[in-house]
């Protein structure tokens, strides 16, 4: 089958080739052949090292597509099933899971490190257990989550990662406040899921920060009610808080100087809510007085922060509904061949997300 690999953490190129098989199919997974998936910045992540992945391996990890084959004792999957591919699926049974944080259960992480894919050259693995730049993946049958005949394949893997995250940071994580001001720092897929999220929430301002300017623009169509560039935070700030600062800010880039600029724009008592992953060795500063003087809540949200089989329920009756607009993250459709150009997009921030039609 057709897959795409990147040998060397570091490289900025993939290559794709025609002779990858999947293995590791048997008892309690699932063969799942991919329709679509989405191209996140976390893929570029683990490309450049920001993320930890071992190489060589597939990237890709927002899927959607059918199930081909179930092995024993996988009873609610059966073949032509309709699944959103699921990166950190909960098992159920650890403290995590019992006390309703399902989002930090570590299971997934478990076959992170076990090989997934396999050519000529060797073993490789998968993007946090997946790797869903290929046309079949072999996954565990908790990853493979089923979705309604009337979801898209397309918005299904959207679903799977990005949008669950910005939505969650927002609905859950913040449980932004109605009436409130908010700033979201990064608009690409996640952020303008947050600005979505946060526009449900009944959020009275909502100030996109981008330095590119098609995806300020684009902040405003999904929700914001002004965008600006990062130099022109400060204004901004001014105008709609009168210098106090915002009740909400989401930092959504995932690295500590945007984190810091996020926090000096949260007001005293507000909430600072860290979206993006970044790199272990990417420190925020921060000193004890400040901490102390200026009471402002610093929520991690991973995932989402909430139970991911519940998101993804509640994500598709809002996209039904109407009340979110999930084709509009869509920017940019691509074969797998065409996979290094949607990089480049995804670096240039030209592209919400690029939908990988394989």
């Amino acid at each position: 089958m057709r897959a795409a690999v990147l040998h060397e953490i570091g490289q900025d190129k993939l290559e794709v080739f025609d002779d990858v098989e999947a293995v590791g199919f048997g008892p309690g997974k699932v063969r799942v052949r991919v329709r679509a998936t989405g191209l996140c910045h976390s893929d570029l992540s683990a490309m450049s090292g920001v993320l930890p992945q071992p190489a060589p391996f597939v990237p890709g990890h927002e899927g959607a597509g059918e199930i081909l084959e179930v092995g024993e004792n996988v009873t609610h999957l059966k073949p032509g099933d309709r699944v959103v591919v699921c990166w950190l699926p909960a098992c159920g049974a650890c403290p995590a899971c019992k006390r309703g944080q399902t989002e930090l259960c570590l299971a997934g992480f478990m076959n992170a490190g076990v090989p997934n894919f396999k050519r000529a050259g060797g073993d490789m693995f998968g993007f946090a257990g997946t790797g869903t730049f290929a046309e079949e993946v072999v996954v565990d049958a908790g990853c493979a989550v089923l979705i309604p005949d009337d979801v898209p394949f397309d918005i299904a893997a959207l679903i799977g990662c990005g949008v669950t995250t910005g939505l969650g940071a927002a609905l859950n994580t913040a449980d932004v406040e109605a009436g409130s001001s908010v700033a979201v720092i990064g608009c690409g897929g996640v952020g303008i899921s947050a600005i979505q999220g946060a526009r449900l929430k009944g959020a009275a301002e909502i100030v996109a920060v981008d330095p590119v300017a098609s995806r300020r623009e684009s902040a405003l169509r999904f929700g914001a009610t002004k965008a600006v560039s990062p130099e022109e935070l400060a204004d901004a700030k001014q105008q709609v808080t009168a210098g106090e600062g915002f009740d909400y800010v989401f930092e959504v880039v995932g690295r500590s100087a945007t984190a810091r600029t996020a926090y000096e724009n949260t007001r005293r008592g507000g909430t600072l809510v860290v979206v993006g992953a970044g790199a272990m060795d990417d420190y925020l500063q921060l000193n004890m007085f400040e901490l102390f003087f200026d009471e402002k809540r610093i929520l991690p949200s991973m995932y989402g922060g909430g139970d991911v089989l519940r998101s993804y329920e509640r994500t598709i009756a809002l996209w039904r509904a109407g009340r979110i607009d999930l084709e509009g993250l869509i920017t940019h459709r691509v074969p797998l061949a065409e996979i290094n150009e949607a990089l480049d997009q995804m670096r240039t921030g030209t592209a919400l997300r690029t939908c990988i039609e394989i």
